[in-house]
């Protein structure tokens, strides 16, 4: 060992350092396999003093420190680079919660936690943890709040950010900020714990939080509309906030190559309906009312939507197991990607009532650009998020067009920025998107962002190359 890593040993244990090659790699990969990093030496602290004595102890010997929670990030965000110099500072033993208080409706965790612990601690006081997305059974609460995570319930309940009340944070000098404030109004300055939500671990080292919990709800609806277009999605989208208020908790779009991959490489896949239609939407409502009652909301709400020619057909769950049938169309799109082959993805977000025209738009200028691309796109309809993927044309040589994704990106994100929207919705900058944000914030903007930067880690030992 050199002499760093021993005296990180007698900082968190020696077991809690690890060294070896084969151990390290897990920790130096990002989950699509696209960046591969070799650090000195992946860290494991368990308290939050053991992480302030490692971030003193690198501020001292000027070493690089890479954030990592579960490593489910999309963008490289959490990998180190290859030059054998940084730290992968792991935090899931971090993974208490620390406290619930179902009066509040706010539950203090641990970095740590994986998010379905969270929801699970939340649920077993009564309550309900809203964030729920593909990775929750082993992404870390942590990772969620410096990606700012989204997922299926944003449309009811927001981003991570808007369900963080407060945050403890080690500096990267080594000082720990205690802002574990469950409070709802507290005016008294800048809202510190925005600055470090969505930002990648390159301001400081989230180390616990206070979050929002919610009444749990009592009954849930769920069903899969037909659509003609992503504009009837839209027209749906508006008569169901207005026939359903907050009741309203998901809006999913997919279009018919999505459910067409889910059913080829999950035989087991049963589609609703007997005929393809182009789009679908899963919608689902819950209340703290009684199932009865929702239903019938569901199904008015359907009705009218049928009757004004909006919906052209509706497969309504009638049982929990239909309903995971129905999110299950959803939530195996991305692994059905995967089965697929290579593609060229994109989180982007525009505004709501613009997304019809961003698709037709943009699909129209792909297929001029590279005849026969196959696009897969689907996403949070409701909060304006949309997944727009684009895979080879069907036999080409799929290398070859992976080799054109600057091209093919160009042409998605440019759109993007003519629709007024963002190029990363819900997964970060990282460093996949990090020279490609040059493109679309102004000069301002990034200057804003590195002072912050100079300011809070005038080292620039916090996630180098992430974000900036």
């Amino acid at each position: 060992m050199t002499q760093l890593t021993e005296q990180l040993a007698a900082i968190v244990g020696q077991a809690a350092v690890i060294t070896d090659a084969q151990d390290v790699a897990p920790y130096a990969t990002d989950w699509r396999k696209r960046y591969f990093g070799r650090p000195l030496a992946v860290v494991k602290p368990a308290t939050t003093g053991e992480v302030a004595a490692v971030m003193r102890l690198c501020a001292q010997t000027r070493t690089a420190v890479v954030p990592q929670g579960g490593n489910t990030g999309l963008c490289g965000g959490a990998t180190p680079d290859a030059a054998g110099a940084q730290i992968v500072l792991k935090l899931s033993r971090m993974n208490r919660v620390r406290a619930v208080d179902a009066v509040n409706n706010t539950i203090t965790v641990e970095a740590g936690c994986v998010l379905a612990n969270v929801q699970q601690a939340a649920a077993e006081a009564g309550r309900l943890f809203p964030l729920s997305l593909a990775a929750e059974g082993s992404c870390e609460i942590g990772g969620n709040l410096s990606t700012n995570a989204g997922g299926t319930a944003v449309l009811r309940y927001g981003n991570a950010r808007d369900l963080v009340l407060g945050l403890e944070v080690v500096l990267p000098d080594g000082q720990v900020w205690d802002g574990l404030r469950g409070l709802r109004k507290d005016n008294t300055g800048y809202d510190l714990k925005q600055l470090f939500v969505g930002a990648e671990g390159t301001l400081g080292v989230i180390t616990a939080a206070v979050l929002k919990l919610f009444p749990q709800p009592q009954a849930r609806a769920t069903a899969l509309v037909a659509l003609e277009s992503p504009a009837s999605a839209l027209a749906l989208l508006s008569r169901m906030q207005g026939a359903c208020g907050d009741r309203l908790t998901g809006f999913e779009l997919m279009s018919a190559f999505c459910l067409e991959l889910v059913a080829r490489h999950y035989p087991a896949t049963r589609l609703p309906f007997a005929q393809a239609y182009a789009q679908y939407v899963l919608v689902q409502l819950s209340d703290t009312a009684n199932a009865a009652s929702l239903d019938a909301l569901l199904q008015a709400a359907l009705a009218d939507a049928a009757e004004a020619g909006i919906a052209l057909d509706a497969a309504v769950a009638r049982s929990e197991a239909q309903a995971a049938a129905l999110w299950a169309l959803r939530e195996n799109i991305p692994e059905a990607q995967v089965h697929e082959g290579k593609q060229i993805k994109h989180d982007i977000s525009v505004p709501i009532s613009r997304i019809a025209e961003y698709i037709s738009a943009t699909d129209a200028e792909l297929q001029r650009a590279f005849p026969g691309v196959r696009l897969v796109s689907f996403g949070h309809l409701g909060d304006g998020n949309l997944h727009y993927n684009i895979a080879a044309p069907a036999g080409a040589d799929e290398e070859a067009f992976m080799a054109r994704a600057p091209e093919v990106s160009r042409v998605v994100h440019d759109s993007v920025a003519r629709f007024s929207g963002s190029i990363s919705a819900e997964h970060g900058l990282g460093q996949y998107k990090r020279g490609e944000i040059l493109r679309y914030k102004s000069a301002l903007e990034m200057d804003l962002m590195r002072r912050i930067k100079a300011a809070l880690d005038p080292q620039g030992i916090m996630n180098p190359g992430k974000v900036l």
